[in-house]
């Protein structure tokens, strides 16, 4: 008989907060996000990639968490279930430290929430992970991305040359002092 060695395994949280859910990367999102990681959408993350590449990408999502002990949800619309994106505090091999991170699918465009996500994932890095402080990597020309960043109050700290993405800024978000 084979006997299973003893293993240690990371439940992903969720949470409902506002009108969103942060939830665990499903089966279930594959097309949509197969469908972000295909699109000119992700050019703010380095694509666009090939469909052959966005299972193991979203199998990486989960696989973060049980490296690192956090990582990105999958967000989703709270009443509909439809997913809007990724978010969540991240730190592959790398990175110059753990970052805040957002991505969202074209039809959570414009309407808050990257915004909301993102805010809550700083929350979450700050009161749960107990950092001290974050930063948000952005490629130069992600205007969006770097808006974001803006309006949640980091600033501009440097530049980060990275092996497959190239110059990426560094924005170093307020601390936790600073409240949400």
């Amino acid at each position: 008989m084979i006997a299973p060695r003893a293993h240690t395994t990371i439940e992903i949280p969720t949470f409902e907060e506002g009108r969103l859910l942060y939830r665990a990367p499903q089966l279930s999102d594959f097309e949509a996000y197969a469908a972000f990681r295909g699109s000119d959408r992700s050019k703010g993350v380095g694509g666009p990639y090939p469909r052959s590449s966005a299972f193991q990408s979203l199998a990486a999502l989960i696989g973060h968490w049980h490296l690192r002990g956090f990582g990105r949800w999958m967000i989703a619309d709270r009443d509909s279930g439809e997913p809007l994106g990724i978010v969540g505090p991240m730190q592959p091999d790398g990175w110059p430290e753990p970052e805040i991170a957002w991505s969202v699918f074209a039809g959570a465009e414009g309407r808050g929430v990257a915004f909301e996500a993102a805010c809550f994932s700083r929350r979450y890095a700050y009161e749960v992970l107990g950092w001290t402080t974050a930063i948000s990597c952005s490629m130069p020309d992600n205007a969006r991305s770097i808006a974001l960043a803006k309006r949640m109050g980091a600033t501009y700290e440097r530049d980060f040359v990275h092996a497959e993405f190239g110059t990426l800024q560094i924005w170093r978000h307020v601390g936790p002092e600073a409240g949400p």
